[in-house]
């Protein structure tokens, strides 16, 4: 047995490749791959190595448990490649066949470590992994039925997963003791509520309650059709606007995605209501207090009307965060998606923390000032007005 063999399968086996690539067929009338690509990914069960087989219009892969990679790769490259790169922490081995099948072994200085090939997955993990087909995904058109993502949808598989990762951030606010309920509002064609059930229930196991909401019939009727076609039980969708849903007393996520405008405060209003543990928001369209904010120190940039529509997007954003601190949240603003994709690039994550009477009064003594400084009323402040502390400059919520 050629001396390649034996080291090719230990090295697989034993969790030493950082990263392969076989190619160079060895008959041109085959129908494998053109080249395979292997390295390390750690899944929820474990190590694995990943096959990618690059065809000539589409890849797939495959994941191998660590102990069985070895042989997997011996019998690969022996069937069908003349050439092989292989990299391990002690050195790079290229694996080279002659057109009689002599093989020949050269070895160089190791071009990767071990925290390279870590470093490397780091950066490609995702929340849903590519190669591994997701139900959802791939009836909405985004993956194949083999768990590639389609070229025109990567941005979509990119977004999706960003949410996911903001998701699973806020997990350990969740109770983890009883089913969880959701209302997404303005869902939408859903895919991000069918993502966030896919995350909750298929891959964390939790019991959940979902309701996506929308104004649109047909898409709603498409979104509740699919949900029953994947077997998802606890996703429901109902046609129904924002302000006048009162179908829950309480929820523990809101999720509201491109509201426009003041709906995206009805949405946050509600969710304060209901007592939310986390609320996920991406405005839309913020054009109330684009009439209102007026400052004489701010003539040079109000002055401007694509200036001021920014601006007005950014300060309404600023008393969304204020206001939700002032009862009692905990506010961070993230980007959501990269800002070439779309100028909605805003997530506002917030959730209830045990923050004392006097941390709220001083975040609502400091949105006082602000809203004083623009002269603007915004809506979710009226909506909130119950709920709010008692201003220190006027003895009474404005």
């Amino acid at each position: 047995m050629e001396q390649w063999r034996p080291d090719i399968v230990r090295w697989g086996n034993e969790g030493m490749v950082l990263q392969a690539t076989f190619s160079q067929l060895r008959r041109k009338d085959t129908d494998a791959p053109a080249r395979t690509s292997i390295r390390p990914v750690q899944l929820k069960d474990g190590l694995y190595m990943q096959f990618e087989y690059h065809y000539a219009n589409k890849a797939v892969h495959e994941n191998v448990p660590v102990a069985q990679s070895g042989e997997k790769m011996a019998d690969w490259l022996e069937t069908h490649y003349r050439q092989a790169l292989v990299k391990t922490a002690e050195a790079d081995y290229q694996i080279l066949f002659s057109k009689k099948g002599k093989p020949a072994v050269l070895r160089k200085p190791a071009t990767m470590q071990a925290a390279d090939a870590v470093e490397h997955n780091r950066r490609k993990k995702r929340v849903i992994a590519e190669g591994a087909p997701a139900p959802f995904l791939v009836e909405l058109g985004i993956m194949t039925p083999e768990g590639k993502v389609k070229e025109s949808r990567m941005d979509k598989y990119r977004q999706i997963n960003r949410f996911l990762e903001m998701v699973t951030d806020v997990l350990p606010h969740l109770p983890n003791d009883r089913p969880i309920t959701v209302i997404d509002f303005g869902c939408g064609k859903s895919y991000l509520t069918f993502a966030l059930y896919h995350l909750l229930v298929v891959e964390k196991g939790y019991r959940l309650s979902v309701v996506g909401l929308d104004l649109k019939k047909d898409v709603i009727e498409f979104c509740q059709s699919l949900a029953d076609k994947l077997g998802y039980d606890g996703l429901k969708f109902r046609v129904g606007d924002i302000a006048q849903y009162d179908e829950k007393a309480a929820c523990d996520m809101v999720v509201t995605l491109h509201a426009c405008d003041t709906a995206t405060d009805a949405a946050l209003a509600k969710a304060v209501n209901w007592g939310a543990k986390v609320i996920l928001s991406v405005p839309c369209c913020q054009h109330e207090l684009f009439r209102q904010i007026d400052n004489d120190n701010l003539k040079p940039l109000l002055g401007h009307g694509l200036l001021k529509e920014r601006f007005a997007a950014l300060a309404t954003d600023a008393a969304r965060g204020s206001l939700l601190e002032a009862v009692g949240y905990k506010v961070q603003m993230l980007e959501f998606i990269d800002p070439e994709h779309t100028p909605k690039n805003l997530l506002i994550r917030a959730v209830a923390s045990s923050s004392s009477a006097a941390v709220r009064q001083r975040k609502w003594d400091e949105y006082v000032r602000y809203r004083d400084m623009l002269s603007i009323r915004p809506y979710l402040e009226q909506a909130l007005q119950e709920r709010l502390p008692t201003s220190v400059h006027t003895g009474d919520i404005i």
